[in-house]
């Protein structure tokens, strides 16, 4: 995961860490993948192995989740309009479905969303 160990805050950065460690699971948002993905085809992000080949393996490790974009998550983003980007209202929807904290260093879309923002 050295994409984002210069980027994280440091909550953000130990949750991976223990992650890593098998002492936590990590969701990640189908929208988010697709978003990641993206931006390191754009050359803004790098990581140790070939996208897709990183998605295969941080999923194989048992640490690491595929939270799908399913109907319910739609349903719960129509309430989120507060959170005006789709993909960040998609995945603020996510840690609603789920009822996990939100990593990310935007603490008003987590707030909006009504969960726990784990970042700084």
């Amino acid at each position: 995961m050295d994409a984002r160990a210069k980027r994280l805050g440091k909550h953000a950065r130990r949750m991976f860490e223990k992650a890593d460690q098998g002492k936590c699971s990590i969701y990640i948002p189908t929208i988010a993948l697709a978003e990641l993905g993206e931006t390191c085809h754009r050359g803004r992000v790098t990581l140790a192995l070939p996208f897709e080949e990183w998605v295969r393996t941080a999923f194989a490790s048992g640490k690491y989740h595929d939270a799908a974009l399913t109907a319910e998550i739609v349903c719960i983003a129509q309430g989120l309009y507060g959170i005006v980007e789709r993909g960040d209202r998609l995945i603020a929807a996510t840690a609603v479905a789920l009822d996990l904290p939100l990593i990310t260093r935007d603490p008003n879309i987590a707030e909006a969303a009504g969960v726990e923002c784990i970042w700084a």
